[in-house]
């Protein structure tokens, strides 16, 4: 039984074989499906990361050194909750825009600093919110974004909640 399991081990091991570029290039859809984004008030829009699995919301942007200009993250959460971030192991700051169901920002947290070490401040929503958005700091400023600004979506699913009727 130990050779058994030593050839287990032995072809688990193995390395794949080497690839080609044209190998990658094959594999690489010829038409990349569009982004999420978000779309502010003014007509900016931002290209979305979703942040939808556990390892996803915790790890967010940290660790990081940027994010594109026109880059953002989306956390979409199951129900309604009070959230509050907090900006360890992040490397630039962000502006935070806590939105209800609809897209409308109920909390905006600008120009959230990095934090290096603990203890970190966290940013809690004045509100309760179902997503938050996250920017480069000076973005929300920048377009207007304030309480009661209403953000679109495009291409995220189950976001904003459809409206029941």
């Amino acid at each position: 039984s130990l050779a058994v399991v030593a050839v287990v081990v032995v072809s688990s091991c193995a390395p794949t074989a080497p690839q080609t570029t044209a190998d990658i290039v094959d594999e690489t859809p010829q038409t990349s499906s569009p982004k999420p984004q978000a779309v502010f008030p003014d007509g900016t829009t931002f290209d979305l990361e979703l942040a939808l699995t556990a390892q996803e919301v915790s790890t967010g942007l940290s660790f990081r050194p940027s994010l594109p200009e026109d880059g953002g993250m989306l956390f979409v959460f199951d129900q309604v909750r009070q959230p509050s971030f907090w900006m360890k192991n992040m490397m630039f700051a962000l502006d935070l825009l806590y939105l209800n169901e609809t897209g409308t920002v109920v909390h905006v947290e600008a120009n959230a600093p990095p934090c290096a070490a603990d203890p970190c401040p966290t940013y809690p929503s004045s509100e309760p919110a179902i997503a938050v958005l996250e920017v480069n700091a000076g973005m929300a400023a920048a377009h207007g974004i304030e309480k009661g600004s209403v953000i679109q979506f495009e291409r995220v699913p189950g976001y904003p909640v459809p409206a029941e009727g």
